[in-house]
């Protein structure tokens, strides 16, 4: 009997969840049935919510405002932050009265904490009212997972604990009209000892090059003008061939035509070669702004976290790539009060955040992620010096933020029109190369086009300024 290649294998399971879409579209002719979708944490996940919103509108079901006029309540979960996890179990609990209410109602929880075997015991035993649970490994298999549920009076529990395959051409629906997440590559093999990830999202697997291309390409046929490339570690990217790294893929997409900028996310300090930097330097496409995490300013504390670099090397990094692209925005990470550190550490962080001066850091408390090495460490530092510390460290940056915002007073930048402004819906906004956030005024067919704007206005997070 002849073996079925991988691509055969990967076709077969994409018919099958095909037909049960059709069965699932089939069972709510004409019927208007209501989803909710909620969705933490990082870009992956977002793009992950995208591709269930996508299986959802073929199978007939429309977006709804509230849980209430819900037919399908979905919690797409992180588990990065254990603030994201209470406001999923707080969610949950208030979802029982809707559930009495409207005993069809089917309650979902997916993604990253779903992988980890405590909290799946926790929600089948005390949120009973759930009626599927499902990881990351699997959700290209959702229409059947659903297709089970729907046709079950139990729940159902389907989490894979190793990582399934690349599964190409699911069905999606895009959050935004001009800009697109692209996911180049799943999991991750660095395993820091604070983080969760690889555990939940399994080792490193990255797509085939030509399916990112032609993703890209229909996203610019589409309209699409900005994709940013997603992965846990965009440098370690590997395609399909010992050559195509991450400066590869960058250069096949720097031709596709129609797309107008290209961002990625998140780079490993470890493993951004000069290769990837002159890539970076050299595609017109590719925008001035690089989100590179440090964590820590401190040696000692980035040895513990399982880095694999000094501070000192972090910082010929970023003389090199500023040497190589003037003018680029750089952006980090930080963790506040990681098991061990001193204020010898910590003052080490503050002086990195002053020598580099970061456009802006996101910043965070450490956070005890349990099945991580960290989890486990002695010496955990008290809560309130975590929380002195971490006030210190956001006054530092927002000021150097807005000193840098500052020297754009007056400036003409050019800004991709996004659409309308959240905090002004008379104003439009759009971001620069760097990702600097534009509010203007200027009509909704601006939308989708490059413009020029003179700043005129400084904020710290924002810049105002008008079309010239």
């Amino acid at each position: 009997m002849e073996r079925k290649t991988k691509d055969q294998i990967k076709q077969d399971e994409l018919e099958k969840q095909v037909a049960y879409i059709s069965q699932l579209k089939e069972l709510n002719a004409g019927k208007l049935k209501k989803f909710v979708l909620t969705t933490y944490g990082c870009q992956m996940n977002e793009n992950d919510s995208e591709r269930l919103s996508g299986f959802l509108t073929e199978m007939g079901y429309v977006e709804a405002q509230d849980y209430k006029d819900a037919d399908l309540v979905i919690f797409n979960t992180c588990c990065v932050r254990e603030n994201a996890e209470q406001k999923v179990y707080g969610h949950l609990g208030a979802l029982k009265k809707y559930k009495e209410v409207k005993p069809d109602l089917i309650i979902a929880v997916c993604g990253c904490m779903m992988q980890q075997k405590h909290v799946v015991e926790h929600i089948t035993k005390v949120y009973r009212h759930v009626g599927i649970i499902f990881g990351t490994h699997n959700l290209y298999r959702f229409p059947e997972i659903l297709y089970k549920a729907i046709n079950s009076d139990s729940p159902v529990v389907d989490v894979w604990e190793q990582e399934g395959r690349i599964t190409e051409g699911l069905p999606i629906v895009r959050a935004h009209d001009v800009k697109a997440w692209v996911t180049i590559m799943y999991g991750c093999n660095n395993f820091c000892s604070y983080c969760i990830v690889p555990y939940v999202r399994g080792r490193e697997r990255s797509r085939k090059v030509a399916d990112i291309v032609a993703e890209a390409r229909g996203l610019a046929d589409s309209g699409f003008k900005e994709i940013t490339l997603l992965g846990q570690n965009v440098n370690s990217y590997k395609g399909d061939a010992g050559d195509q790294d991450f400066a590869y893929l960058l250069e096949k997409l720097g031709y596709v035509d129609g797309i107008e900028r290209i961002r990625f996310m998140t780079s490993h300090p470890k493993d951004l070669s000069d290769r990837l930097i002159y890539a970076m330097r050299d595609i017109d496409k590719v925008c001035e702004h690089l989100h590179l995490p440090i964590q820590s300013g401190s040696t000692e504390i980035l040895k513990k976290m399982n880095r694999k670099y000094t501070r000192e090397k972090y910082l010929e990094l970023v003389e090199k790539i500023r040497d190589n692209i003037p003018g680029i925005a750089l952006t980090t990470d930080v963790i506040v009060g990681f098991p061990g550190e001193t204020e010898e550490d910590f003052e080490h962080t503050m002086d990195v955040i002053e020598k580099v001066r970061f456009d802006s850091a996101y910043t965070f408390i450490f956070s005890k992620r349990t099945g991580t090495p960290a989890a486990k460490a002695a010496n955990q530092v008290p809560e309130e010096i975590k929380k002195e510390r971490f006030n210190r460290l956001l006054n530092a940056q927002n000021v150097i933020s807005h000193e840098i915002n500052e020297k754009l007073n007056g400036a003409v930048l050019e800004v991709l029109v996004e659409g309308a402004s959240r905090n002004n819906p008379a104003a439009l906004t759009g971001r620069t190369r760097t990702n600097k956030i534009v509010n203007f005024k200027g009509s909704n067919d601006l939308i989708g086009k490059l413009v020029n704007v003179k700043i005129n206005k400084i904020q710290t997070w924002s810049l105002e300024g008008e079309i010239i």
